[in-house]
């Protein structure tokens, strides 16, 4: 069982603006262009689950966007979102499909562009879920059960976020719970400022986080009893269940937060805005494109991308400062 001392969460907020105390401002379309754009683009990629699978679904992304860029492109999987943002500061990597947090915090700190935005389900937003393996505790109604997945509080008819809140008032201060990466969005930034606001606690002081490493982890912990209640992306027990029967006996969702602006594509403001374009087209394409859509779906199950929404990503980094330094 993964075991982080509380004290760390103190530092939480700060890590990735640590890590990059000497970020640029952010970036933007008008940004100078270097004397000569790389000859070579490196992709960096968190991942969500399995690492093995995404690093073997990326060669599919190299290949479709070498071919329609004119240059390699590389893809590089890090470790954490923070990882992968000190790579574009330190021009290790020029294009990374980041988080909103990640991608609010590559635009503020690493001068990076955000291009484009996905789509799952045929929305740009989506939700933490809360979930646990004690339902007698947090569950205020009966579990019910939706193609083999058990649910509480409302939360198998909601389609949006927020529902259930009033369970997190159950969740007392030093409670273990799995969260995902301390710069995920739904598994750790959302869901600490939610309980921050349903309960009046101090989220980075009383919570007992315990960072699971990716979504899959985090459920897979709840499932074998190793914490009594994790968070994720909703739904993320569809990826494990076949491979963990106590994912569908017994793991309850019994909250979710509010909706959260789907992960994006950000580029490098040091590019050239040619060469911005043609990574933009690139992904673009990709989504319009039946095989270039099934890598995109391998990599991080993206049905489309999107124009930015810039006034989500604003709410995000409201959510991001709350973390302060």
């Amino acid at each position: 069982m993964l075991r982080t001392p509380t004290t760390r969460l103190l530092a939480i907020g700060a890590a990735a603006s640590l890590a990059l105390s000497l970020a640029a401002c952010g970036g933007s379309e008008d940004s100078t262009a270097p004397a000569e754009d790389p000859k070579e683009l490196v992709l960096s990629l968190v991942p969500s689950g399995d690492i093995d699978s995404i690093t073997e679904s990326a060669k599919g992304l190299e290949s479709f966007l070498s071919d329609r860029i004119g240059i390699p492109v590389r893809a590089e999987v890090t470790e954490s979102y923070a990882a992968a943002i000190v790579a574009m500061k330190s021009d290790q990597a020029q294009v990374a499909m980041l988080g909103p947090i990640g991608v609010v915090q590559a635009e503020d700190q690493a001068g990076a562009v955000p291009i484009l935005q996905s789509v799952r389900y045929g929305s740009a937003s989506y939700h933490t879920q809360w979930f646990t393996n004690d339902p007698e505790t947090y569950c205020a109604d009966e579990v019910t059960v939706v193609d083999g997945l058990k649910y509480c509080n409302g939360t198998d008819a909601a389609k949006t976020g927020p529902t259930g809140e009033v369970a997190l008032s159950k969740v007392k201060p030093g409670t273990p719970i799995a969260f995902v990466d301390q710069g995920s969005a739904a598994g750790y930034y959302y869901p600490a400022t939610q309980w921050g606001m349903v309960t009046g606690g101090d989220a980075l002081v009383d919570l007992d986080a315990q960072f699971a490493g990716d979504h899959d982890a985090a459920v897979l912990a709840v499932a074998r009893g190793d914490y009594p209640v994790g968070v994720s992306f909703d739904d993320a027990r569809e990826d494990v269940a076949a491979d963990e029967p106590k994912v569908a006996s017994d793991v309850v969702v019994f909250a979710y937060s509010a909706e959260i602006p789907n992960d994006g594509i950000v580029v490098a403001g040091g590019l050239s805005k040619e060469l911005r374009t043609k990574v933009t087209d690139a992904f673009t394409t990709m989504a319009k494109d039946p095989k270039g859509l099934k890598t995109l779906e391998a990599v991080y199950d993206i049905e489309g991308l999107v124009k930015v929404d810039k006034a989500a990503l604003k709410k995000a980094k409201s959510v991001e400062e709350n973390f302060g330094e």
